[in-house]
This record gives structure tokens, sequence and C-alpha cells, in this order.
């Protein structure tokens, strides 16, 4: 009898054991099975649609929006996905990607410049869109006011159009012996016609010939820096535009082989080899692109977001260019300058 009793005793305690092993299992596991039936979180995402061939040709305006996202705490492939696109200036390029990325279904899509937001805004009527560095975005018929966006676009323009006056002021003052001025023109861009009526406004003020010349292509600059030379152009005004942006290195090098004065819309033209630039800052135009995208994924709509207008406009002076064409740049210029690049 005391035998039976000391083995039931034995098995009582290997149950107890058996039972608080597999407790302490179940808790450990727990945690595992709880992660392993929570959905995983779904990560914003941003479309972005470029105008040029890569992020390297993008250059300072790619890194600008990264580090804007940057700045809002977004990483990508952290807590946010972002999508780039390169259309390479390319009229079916930009509708492909533009409906490549609504089917993505991003929270918002982020556009550079005024073919790639008109292509996104064709593509979806649901999907926000933010603009960047458009010129005319009423123009372009992104939206109905810019105080009071309509449906799914809102953004951030550069007013590209409305400074040449000033651009053509600057550089007769620079170089008062200029008479005839070359009007390099992409005859694709929308803002082209309004630019080309508003240089010759503020030419006839200033006691300019005005002329335009027209490239579609990388291809056609050659020829067309060659025409402007036999018409007796003696400086070029470069419209704003994401073509001569994408080329802006090689109408740099075409400037100063034939040692042409010019004036143009942003500092990374004038880092190319031109002579002067008055403009907004637009890499601080795409940082600012980030902070509306940013808005929207929180639950702000475009039509909420006023198109964003740049209260501040720079002159900036390339004094190695000017030693490179033999031009003295005047004392009154140099002290109005922004920036001075030596």
């Amino acid at each position: 009898m005391v035998i039976q009793v000391a083995r039931e005793g034995r098995m009582h305690n290997r149950r107890k054991l058996v039972v608080a092993l597999g407790a302490g299992a179940l808790t450990a596991a727990l945690p595992l099975l709880k992660a392993h039936a929570q959905p995983t979180r779904k990560l914003p995402r941003v479309g972005i649609l470029w105008h040029a061939a890569s992020a390297a040709e993008e250059g300072p305006y790619f890194d600008a929006v990264i580090q804007g996202f940057k700045d809002l705490g977004y990483v990508d492939g952290q807590n946010i996905v972002l999508d780039h696109r390169y259309a390479n200036e390319e009229p079916e390029k930009f509708r492909s990607m533009a409906a490549e990325l609504v089917s993505l279904k991003p929270g918002v899509i982020l556009a550079a410049g005024g073919p790639a937001s008109v292509a996104a805004k064709n593509a979806t009527t649901t999907i926000p869109i933010v603009f960047a560095v458009v010129p005319d975005p009423l123009g372009n018929k992104l939206v109905d006011s810019l105080a009071r966006p309509s449906g799914n676009v809102t953004g951030l323009t550069n007013f590209g159009t409305q400074l040449i006056a000033k651009r053509l002021e600057y550089l007769k003052e620079t170089i008062p012996s200029v008479s005839r001025v070359a009007l390099l023109i992409n005859p694709n861009a929308q803002s082209s016609r309004q630019y080309v009526e508003d240089s010759e406004a503020a030419a006839a003020k200033l006691q300019l010939v005005v002329q335009r010349f027209a490239a579609q292509s990388l291809a056609d600059l050659e020829l067309i820096f060659d025409s402007m030379v036999k018409a007796r152009m003696q400086a070029v005004s470069v419209t704003p535009d994401g073509l001569f942006f994408q080329f802006r290195t090689v109408i740099g090098r075409l400037m100063l082989a034939r040692r042409f004065p010019s004036c143009v819309y942003s500092r990374e033209i004038l880092e190319a080899g031109a002579l002067l630039s008055y403009g907004a800052d637009q890499r601080a135009i795409f940082r600012r692109a980030t902070a509306y995208a940013d808005k929207i994924l929180k639950g702000a709509k475009p039509a909420e977001l006023p198109v964003e207008q740049p209260s501040k406009f720079e002159m900036a002076i390339n004094l190695k260019t000017a030693t490179a064409i033999g031009i003295k740049i005047p004392n009154s210029i140099l002290l109005r300058a922004d920036t001075v690049i030596e």
C-alpha cells in the first residue's frame, strides 16, 4: 500500500511538471503568435514623376526631395516607400509613367515640372498630386485658382515667366552694349508662348531686340547656337524648362564656346556656365513640396492647400564665366547679388 501511494505521488508530480512546462512554453510563444497574427503595417507610398532620365541628371532637385522627406522623419524603405520614375523629357514616357505610378495606388504623386504635372493630372482624378516648379499652373490648367485649387491637384510654382523683365534688366545693366538677345525656348512647353510675349514687352522698354530660337532635343542645341551666331545675337536668355535644366551642362559649354553672356532662371543653370541668374530657390521649392506631400499623407486635401508662390527671389553672378568670356561685372551688380560664384 505504501509503495502504491508513493508511485501515485510521483506520477502526480510528473503531471504537474509537464503542465507547468507546457504553460511556460505557451507563455513564451504568445508574443510570437500575436506578432504573426497581426497584419504588417502598410507603409505610406509616394510616386514621384521626374522629368530627367535619372537621379543623377536631376541632381540637386533629387537630393532636395530626399532631404525634405528626411527632415520630416521619413526614410525610404523604413517608414515610407518612394517610387521614382524618370521620363527623360519624352512625352510618351510622361504619359506611360504617370499611368504606372497611378497603378501602384500611392497616397500622393509628386510631379516635377509642367509636363510631368499635366501627365499626372490626366492619369488620375482621385489620387492627390503635388506639383513643383511649374511656371504657370493656371495656364497649364492644373488648377482653377491659386488660392483655392479644385480637384486633386495643388503644389508650388516658381513664377518662371513673370521674372523675365528683371533678368533682361540685370543683363542690360551688366553689359550696357548688349542690344540683341536670343531667346532659347522649347516650343513644346506650354509656358513658352507667354515667356516670349513677356520677353518682347520687356525688351521694348529696354531698347533690346529679342529673337526666339527653338530647341526640342539635345541634338538641336549645337545647330541652334550656330544660328544665334549667324543672326548676330549678343546674349542668350534661357527659358524655364525641364529640357534646358536637363541639358544645362551642354548649354553652358555652348555659351562659353561662343562667348555668349546669358541670363537664366536658376542657380543650377548658372553653375553650369551662365553669367547671371534671377529667380526663386528651386531646391527650396522641391524640399517644400515634400511638406505638402506629408500633409496630404496625414489627411489634408489638395483643395485645402493653396498653390504656394515664392516670396523671395535671388540674383546670382558667375564670375568664372565673366572671366572666361572677358566681361567685367559692374560693382552696382556685384553689390546687389545674393550669390557670387568665384
